[in-house]
This record gives structure tokens, sequence and C-alpha cells, in this order.
């Protein structure tokens, strides 16, 4: 299972509703189903995606995220899943919103545009930062929405959502007392657990 994934599992007590956006091929549901008796759904709009899920025994719905998850009650699931898709849908305040409605917790993961070898290309070449881990020119990226934790905890502060657990990781997603004492500036990747405020949190060690 990839790194990030390992992690997010971790924050997912055993026999949880999941709902997954932009579940990809449906590596984690499959896993949590197997492993921790999980139940839920994946969204996810790439056909070949989809396939692989339904391969996997999956239960996933073909569903654009920017059109919102109005075909879910609210608090219809314990734990509502995005990784590595925020920066890349059209409204991220209104995918959080959505999911704080449907969801009893969120788990969150992106691309930290704050990371200090983001800072210093722009910097030293006055260029949108182009790397292996951000492979794209600023004309041809998906990712159309790129922020910092900066901004990502003011929009949650903004949506009354409080913010449980965060890590900041590299690409290998590690983390270390570094990045703890300076997130913004050290952390690669953002992963976030969320909740609304008034929600009791559920206590699971990392």
């Amino acid at each position: 299972m990839r790194a990030d994934l390992e992690i997010i599992q971790d924050w997912i007590p055993a026999g949880s509703r999941v709902l997954d956006l932009g579940c990809g091929d449906g590596e984690l549901l499959a896993w949590l189903r197997d492993n921790k008796q999980v139940t839920g759904y994946g969204l996810e709009n790439d056909a070949d995606n989809i396939a692989r899920c339904l391969a996997k025994g999956v239960n996933v719905i073909e569903q654009d995220l920017d059109k919102g998850l109005g075909n879910f009650a609210s608090n219809s699931f314990d734990v509502v899943v995005m990784t590595q898709a925020l920066q890349a849908v059209h409204y991220p305040d209104k995918i959080l919103d959505e999911m704080l409605r449907v969801g009893r917790q969120c788990i969150i993961t992106f691309p930290n545009f704050g990371h200090w070898r983001c800072r210093w290309y722009l910097t030293t070449k006055g260029r949108m930062p182009v790397s292996d881990f951000l492979p794209y020119t600023w004309y041809n990226t998906p990712n159309i929405h790129f922020c910092t934790f900066g901004d990502f905890e003011e929009l949650c502060r903004g949506r009354n959502a409080r913010v449980i657990d965060r890590l900041a990781v590299d690409q290998q997603h590690r983390h270390g007392w570094a990045s703890k004492l300076w997130p913004n500036l050290l952390g690669e990747i953002g992963i976030y657990r969320v909740s609304s405020l008034g929600v009791q949190d559920v206590q699971i060690a990392v």
C-alpha cells in the first residue's frame, strides 16, 4: 500500500463507514475492507480507475467532485478521505464544507506550496516550480489551487473545522522533529485530520 495510505489507515477505526473522494484504483478501500472491516464507497471519474475498483470489489460511483456530494445525506459516514485532490478541484472551500457535512471526520492530504524548495525556486528563477514531485508547468498542470499549510488551516478556521491531527511529511512520507517545528517550511505534503467544531474527537494512536 502507498506510504501515505499507510499513515491514513491508522486514523480510521475498524468497522467505520468511509467515503473516499477521488479514490483512484480503490487501493485504500480494498485494504480497509480486508483488514479493518470498513464499509463504504469511493468516488472517481476516471474510467480506468473505476474498472480497477470494480475488479477489487470496491463500491465505486462515477462522480465529479466539483458537483458536490448532494447524493449523500448529512452524517452518512464516520470518515471522509480525500488524498492529493484538494488542489485539483475548482472549489476547495465547497468540497471541504461537503466533507464536513457528510462525515464525522475528514482526512485530507495535499502538496504544500510553502515548502522551502518551492520558495527557493520562485526566488531564484522567478517562475512556478517544476520538480519530480510537481512535474507540470503552469499551463498544463491539473493542480489549479495550490496552497500552504497556513492557507488550509485558515480555511478550516473559516469553516468552523477543528484540526485534530497534522503531519508534515516529505516525498517519502517521512516526518521528524524538524518538520514538527517548521511544518510550513519543511513539509512537502500535508496530512490532516479535521472535524466540525463540537464533534467529539476519536482518539487514535499515530
